[in-house]
């Protein structure tokens, strides 16, 4: 590894993921923190000792930057404006704080424009010039690579694709709006897929299941048994994704579209419905051009993209 190390920390509601990382995008052991504060003052201090935590796997080399991956809607120059898992973050001046606390140069950006960068320099999108990641998981994210530039719009809310209308009187999503991607692609919305199923009757293998149990995984693996209500959820998620990608193809003629996420782990089920959509909608020579794929780096995408974002910044 590279002796300029950085740090890049994937930061989610409940627990942070961590590791050194070289310019190289080579990284560390990845490291794992519960953040269970409820105030923005008890949040950082359990940062500030992970952060400890990680400058002592760095085996005594300096650390040069800090960059994290926050979930919301993260400003250009790295004010968390909104973030519906960290609510008491909304506002706080994090990066500021974080700086005079740690005198580290540190870079925030949107969890999944951290995905999206990580991806664009040692993943799927290194050979692209212009992309889409999507991220499948309990919700739907989204992050643009544009010109081999790192696109987030002029409040940094940019990419948000699991907030673009695919019915127009469908499900209510927590953003107050009907109809969105994120209920019907995401874990949870295919979740929602068969629960409606079931409420109309009908039968399938996961009949036995408890609402509160159901997962993706197991929808998945009912679905590879041939049944019917699990695969018309994957089905349905595939046509909506599809659906939507198709208008994001044809307005900006990307290369490639990379898919993250939980979710991504059952990309065959949701590709044959995702693939028609496609067909049916884009322009042909724009679909000719664009490549489909899933993430490389995995849990490791957001940290590595975070850390280096540090460095450029």
């Amino acid at each position: 590894m590279s002796e300029r190390i950085l740090i890049g920390i994937d930061v989610g509601g409940t627990n942070c993921r961590g590791a050194v990382v070289g310019p190289d995008g080579m990284t560390g052991p990845l490291r794992r923190k519960e953040t269970l504060a409820k105030t923005p003052e008890l949040f950082v201090d359990q940062l500030v000792q992970f952060v400890d935590e990680l400058r002592d796997s760095a085996e005594g080399k300096p650390v040069h930057g800090l960059g994290l991956g926050v979930p919301g809607i993260i400003s250009p120059s790295g004010d968390v404006l909104e973030s519906p898992n960290l609510r008491f973050l909304d506002g706080f001046p994090l990066r500021e704080t974080l700086s005079e606390r740690l005198e580290l140069p540190i870079s925030i950006v949107n969890d999944v424009n951290a995905i999206c960068w990580g991806e664009a320099l040692y993943g799927a999108g290194r050979d692209m010039k212009s992309f889409i990641v999507v991220a499948l998981g309990t919700g739907v994210g989204g992050g643009l690579v544009l010109d081999r530039q790192l696109w987030l719009g002029v409040d940094g809310a940019a990419g948000e694709v699991g907030h673009i209308p695919v019915e127009a009187s469908g499900r209510l999503c927590g953003c107050g709006a009907n109809g969105c991607l994120e209920q019907y692609a995401s874990a949870s919305g295919i979740v929602k897929s068969i629960i409606e199923m079931r409420t109309s009757g009908q039968k399938s293998l996961l009949d036995s299941t408890a609402v509160d149990d159901l997962t993706t995984h197991d929808i998945a693996a009912a679905a590879r048994k041939g049944d019917i209500p699990a695969k018309k959820a994957f089905d349905s998620a595939g046509a909506r994704l599809g659906q939507v990608l198709a208008g994001v193809i044809n307005l900006l003629n990307l290369d490639g579209v990379i898919i993250t996420g939980g979710v991504s782990a059952s990309f065959d089920l949701l590709e044959p419905a995702l693939q028609k959509e496609l067909r049916n909608r884009c322009f042909e020579r724009s679909l000719k051009s664009v490549q489909i794929k899933r993430g490389e780096l995995e849990d490791r995408a957001g940290i590595i993209g975070a850390a280096l974002l540090s460095s450029e910044h």
